[in-house]
């Protein structure tokens, strides 16, 4: 009966280690063409939910200070969702002198059925006056040529461009996250590039207003802890196509979740999104996450040696999708990194694993989402 259990569980991580290596290889030899920007360069809307922002919003406006696009042709709108500190004062104050169009919203009520994040974009929605939504977040710096090299793709029946979004920090945790995410994203590259939607990023996105208001907005939506999620899916859903974009000129550098804790409680958030895709998806998603448990089994029954072998292996596959995602991204790969990130997803793993055992709600900017 053993060696029918190992067969199995060989045949799995062989099967997973395949699955891994053609996806770094569908990953480096992929083309993405560059869509030449319209002749006349339309006005644009920049919308940001900010919640007790007032650390990290000076810098994501900053970085907007700093577009390669005309000034008089940017509207930015910050909405305030109830902050308690100085959200807003520091807003106009990094906002000062701007020769676009800039705005701080105070948002105090709910529009419809949206709530938290979703509700702040509702009602940036509806008083944006271009026809091109840029969707970001507070704790994000943007590179220059964001609204073109975003733009640029949204051709008529386009409804959702996305960027990527890599996740930079000082600290041996931060660079770790930074890993997780552009591997993350690489994985969903790979998908979208045949044609298979996946999911949009809710902090470096374009909807276009005709998709926006196909949908009914946020407020016509049911309400989704990850709003981004189901926007994309009700653009799709209107009948809009869809475009995602990997390349350092969309990429947002998003500030680090500070502690383990802030982790797990991104993560939980996430599932909820999770739970959304496709059945296809998922399956793909629960084969993918299958690696650890299969490893513990071999290690069970054949040893040590067999496992750590197998677990090199996954190492090297997958550093080698990490090293493309990074290079496409404008980055350079820690390759000493490697191992210790690996104890790193193993653990958040066990996490998952717990949460999706254990339950319970959503905890999100100091609010809860049973």
């Amino acid at each position: 009966m053993n060696g029918y259990w190992m067969g199995g569980l060989l045949g799995f991580v062989g099967l997973w280690l395949l699955a891994m290596a053609y996806a770094a290889w569908r990953f480096a030899v992929r083309r993405e063409a560059r869509a030449p920007l319209p002749v006349s360069l339309p006005r644009v809307s920049i919308l940001i939910a900010a919640r007790n922002e007032e650390g990290a919003l000076p810098r994501c406006l900053a970085s907007l200070r700093q577009l390669d696009y005309p000034a008089e042709l940017l509207e930015i709108l910050v909405g305030d969702d109830a902050s308690t500190d100085r959200t807003a004062a520091v807003a106009q104050a990094a906002m000062q002198g701007f020769a676009g169009r800039f705005r701080v919203v105070s948002i105090t009520e709910n529009r419809g059925l949206a709530r938290g994040k979703a509700n702040v974009l509702a009602h940036l929605a509806r008083l944006a006056t271009t026809d091109f939504f840029f969707i970001t977040d507070a704790d994000i710096g943007l590179p220059r040529r964001w609204i073109a090299a975003l733009l640029a793709p949204a051709v008529p029946g386009v409804g959702t461009v996305t960027g990527i979004t890599a996740v930079r920090g000082p600290q041996l945790f931060h660079h770790l996250q930074g890993i997780d995410w552009l591997l993350s994203l690489s994985m969903v590259q790979v998908v979208s590039d045949q044609g298979r939607p996946v999911t949009a990023m809710g902090n470096n996105m374009l909807v276009t207003r005709a998709a926006y208001e196909a949908t009914g907005g946020y407020e016509a939506l049911p309400f989704s802890v990850t709003e981004d999620f189901a926007l994309f899916q009700a653009v799709l859903a209107a009948g809009f196509d869809f475009r995602q974009v990997f390349n350092a000129e969309v990429r947002a550098d998003s500030l680090p979740v500070p502690t383990w804790a802030a982790l797990l409680r991104q993560r939980r958030r996430w599932l909820r999104g999770v739970e959304g895709l496709p059945f296809r998806l998922r399956l793909e998603l629960l084969f993918f996450s299958g690696f650890w448990p299969a490893l513990a089994g071999v290690a069970w029954l054949a040893g040590a040696g067999p496992a750590l072998g197998i677990w090199g292996a996954k190492v090297v596959v997958q550093g080698v999708l990490a090293y493309f995602a990074h290079r496409w991204a404008g980055l350079r790969l820690r390759w000493w990194l490697l191992p210790l990130f690996e104890l790193y997803t193993l653990a958040l793993t066990v996490c998952i694993l717990g949460f999706r055992l254990v339950g319970g709600p959503v905890v999100w900017k100091g609010r809860r989402y049973d």
